[in-house]
């Protein structure tokens, strides 16, 4: 109520001089000793003027303040552009830090854990893809990309492989003779759903053709459909600096020294599974049931997956397989884990961990390649942001 009554050029000399004071703290060190004196002298002159309440007095003291300024601190050329810059900047480090420490995105790239997370999926349709509207809403909703691939020229398929489009698109690539054909989808899938093995030339080890592939024809459709993206999650990084890692919780983990699934250039790869196993368990997999410690395993995701039977899947889910001999390597039969039948038993050693995907019979996972080791652990799935299905939440 006071300051209603309190005259406009003291209320115009009190901003003024609060504004002073905190560029001068800001630009304080760019700034010689004198300077800042003379800055200085200039601020207590127009709060003397204030306290007088002279307002002829206010508004010397505050054109000389104000001249003061511009002589130090002369405006720069496109204002606005260097706001707009350093909000951006400023937001780029906080989202580093924040990936960096806090939250890490991670796509689902396999269907290891389908039906719980799901990786790339490619679906074969006979119609044409829909307008673009349709297809833009599409992406948006569903992470969903169609494809129309259709052959321009005669001639075989000679070689079929993933490529990527400034290292974050990725696509299949389709060599022809005559030709260079592209899918928005992994090269895996693509073959499979497609059949392409029956359009390529086909040696055995010994360089002996036994297959001789049939040709493509011009106009002839070679993939027509739609690939959905796999499930974007957060990772949460943070959590096992404050907790141990859960039985039952889904993690993400990378493949340092974990020697059967190693790239051929040594860089870890980042893997996501169920935990199923800590420090001191023992398990056994007794089809479809995961018992630990002697006992069937507990815990709504754990009941969830051994729901079903491979014969009788219970909303996709279809329980936990003993390891399949030769897979995912046919030539290797030596699994590093004895779980090949239903009274086999393992023990998890101490700083170790037992990975299991939620679609056990085709996932290559702890059963096959051995433990997690403690440092390789990344953090906690904790949420789907996108694509915007049914998945989307937090992790279960």
């Amino acid at each position: 109520m006071i300051g209603f009554f309190t005259p406009r050029y003291v209320k115009n000399g009190r901003e003024m001089l609060h504004a002073a004071r905190k560029m001068l703290c800001y630009k304080r060190d760019l700034l010689q000793p004198h300077e800042v004196a003379m800055i200085e002298g200039r601020i207590q002159d127009l709060a003397d003027a204030i306290q007088d309440r002279d307002p002829k007095k206010v508004e010397n003291a505050a054109d000389l303040l104000n001249h003061v300024f511009e002589t130090h601190f002369p405006p720069r050329s496109h204002p606005e552009l260097r706001e707009n810059c350093e909000v951006v900047l400023v937001a780029f480090v906080i989202a580093i830090a924040i990936r960096s420490y806090f939250l890490q995105p991670f796509t689902i790239p396999t269907g290891s854990m389908q039906p719980t997370l799901n990786g790339i999926i490619v679906t074969q349709t006979e119609s044409l893809p829909p307008n673009p509207l349709v297809r833009a809403l599409d992406m948006a909703h569903y992470g969903r990309s169609y494809f129309n691939v259709v052959s321009k020229e005669d001639g075989k398929i000679l070689s079929v492989s993933d490529v990527s489009w400034m290292w974050f698109f990725s696509y299949t690539e389709i060599q022809c003779e005559k030709q260079t054909l592209y899918v928005p989808a992994p090269s895996s899938s693509v073959i499979e759903r497609f059949q392409l093995r029956r359009y390529m030339d086909e040696f055995d080890k010994a360089g002996r053709l036994v297959y001789k592939g049939q040709p493509l024809r011009a106009g002839e459709v070679v993939a027509r459909g739609y690939a959905d993206t796999g499930d974007h999650v957060f990772v949460n990084k943070v959590a096992y600096n404050f907790r141990k890692p859960r039985r039952g919780e889904v993690f993400v983990f990378g493949t340092t020294n974990i020697e059967r699934i190693q790239t051929p250039d040594g860089n870890s790869q980042y893997y996501i599974k169920r935990l199923a196993g800590v420090p001191g368990d023992t398990l056994r997999i007794d089809a479809p049931k995961l018992f630990i410690n002697g006992q069937l395993a507990s815990g709504s995701a754990f009941e969830r997956v051994m729901a079903g039977t491979y014969e009788d899947p219970v909303d996709g889910y279809r329980g936990y397989s003993n390891p399949r001999v030769g897979y995912p390597d046919p030539l290797d039969i030596h699994n590093p884990i004895n779980l090949l039948t239903p009274t086999s038993t393992v023990l998890i050693p101490e700083k170790s961990y037992f990975a299991l995907g939620d679609n056990s019979y085709n996932s290559a996972d702890s059963r096959y390649w051995g433990f997690v080791p403690e440092e390789n652990l990344m953090g906690c799935g904790m949420f789907v942001y996108w694509p915007f299905t049914k998945h989307w939440g937090f992790i279960k």
